[in-house]
């Protein structure tokens, strides 16, 4: 793809750049191996993610090879990066598991057949091999302990005083991880978010050493990073979360209604950056529709990244439901909806207790605090006593519809 660097950069994926010209070069003028890291500590994907792998399907459309690279190993230590507290440490059988699934989330946004299909590699079938002596000899020495502990990675887990010696090992092992790919395919670039820049830095750095490259010397056996920003809110917090948790890309975890309605409440100031980022429409195009009626890009950008992500089908149903709520057709078949059985009200069931159990909020106390700020309604009544209790006699045409604000909903059906 032709000027392929100032296209991505033009649309916002590029921060940071261990030598931009260089990086330029390469991906404008030859075909090269890049990779990303994924570490599976979830069993899903989340905005962070998807933000990386768009970055990645932009390359792989250049007519770069890309590697996604599955963290099976470094899971097992946990990237302290912007942490407090060190990360719960998985087992290697809920590893596996999460491995699995993020392989099968990530063919979503990468292609993995077809012309210059991506290859998916596991850090773990190298790491598994290495001897812990042999691997401190060779890429341990190569590490200035007084270097890492100034690394921004590390910063609030020292500051909470807690670091541990597992977890400085994290970026040895990804740094290696750079190398280990540069020897096996050839790989020269390494993509990823702003919060992995010192760990890439120290793959780029380790190269270096143990090929005894002088950064005055040629670029022949040299490698490169290059990260994408964080997405932030206005406030400095960063995007995907939502009152629920973290805003996941499979469906059980956070539903494709739930998916569009997260990007169409977004502040109208990030319509504009999160249409360049997350779909291919071009940026005069993107620059007309926000400088036009900001609630029709916000329309236009929470369904396309809704599409991106759970394809055309359950974008189009998302749709279908906003216009039963808020249009004339009052048609809620694709609405969000949580079941429950007759036998579990009893005499009444707490709405409190709906709310929490269907996941519309989650813990009473929130509900509680929305109930008491008048921010709740049921069949259109809003409610004002905290003791409110549901029985199957509150249930019109067979479903009750809880409403938090003017915008968010969920049907609770009956079983």
């Amino acid at each position: 793809m032709k000027d392929l660097f100032n296209t991505i950069k033009e649309r916002g994926y590029v921060y940071q750049a261990t030598n931009e010209e260089r990086i330029r070069q390469l991906l404008d003028e030859q075909s090269i191996s890049f990779y990303l890291g994924i570490d599976p500590t979830a069993d899903s994907l989340h905005i962070g993610h998807f933000f990386a792998l768009m970055m990645f399907r932009y390359l792989q459309d250049g007519g770069h090879r890309g590697i996604l690279l599955i963290g099976g190993a470094t899971a097992q230590i946990g990237d302290p990066s912007g942490k407090s507290d060190m990360r719960r440490m998985l087992s290697k059988k809920d590893i596996k598991h999460n491995v699995d699934e993020i392989k099968r989330l990530a063919a979503r946004f990468v292609r993995l057949d077809g012309d210059n299909p991506a290859i998916i590699v596991d850090n773990a079938d190298w790491m598994s091999k290495k001897n812990y002596i042999d691997f401190m000899r060779e890429v341990g020495i190569h590490f200035n302990v007084n270097k890492m502990l100034a690394a921004d990675a590390y910063a609030n887990r020292i500051k909470e005083g807690g670091l541990t010696f597992l977890e400085m090992g994290y970026m040895l092992m990804q740094a290696y991880d750079f190398v280990h790919l540069n020897q096996t395919y050839g790989c020269t670039l390494q993509i990823g978010g702003s919060d992995q820049w010192g760990n890439i830095v120290a793959g780029v750095t380790l190269n270096r050493k143990m090929n005894f490259v002088d950064e005055n010397e040629s670029f022949a056996k040299d490698i490169f990073g290059l990260t994408a920003p964080l997405l932030m809110t206005k406030d400095g917090k960063k995007m995907g979360k939502t009152e629920q948790g973290t805003l996941w890309v499979a469906r059980d975890r956070t539903t494709p209604y739930d998916f569009y309605q997260y990007f169409y409440n977004i502040g109208d100031e990030n319509t504009e950056p999160l249409l360049k980022l997350f779909t291919r429409i071009g940026l005069a195009e993107i620059n007309a529709l926000c400088k036009g009626d900001i609630l029709t890009a916000k329309r236009k950008m929470a369904y396309e990244i809704t599409k991106l992500v759970h394809g055309a089908e359950e974008a189009d149903k998302v749709l279908e439901a906003v216009s039963g709520l808020f249009g004339e057709s009052r048609n809620l078949d694709n609405a969000p909806s949580f079941a429950l059985g007759k036998a579990q009200f009893g005499a009444g069931l707490p709405l409190t207790d709906i709310i929490v159990i269907s996941g519309f909020l989650p813990s009473k106390g929130e509900a509680r605090r929305m109930i008491t700020q008048g921010a709740v309604s049921v069949n259109g009544e809003k409610i004002e006593a905290l003791d409110r209790k549901i029985t199957p006699n509150d249930f019109n045409d067979g479903f009750l519809l809880i409403k938090k604000g003017k915008k968010n909903f969920i049907k609770i059906t009956l079983e």
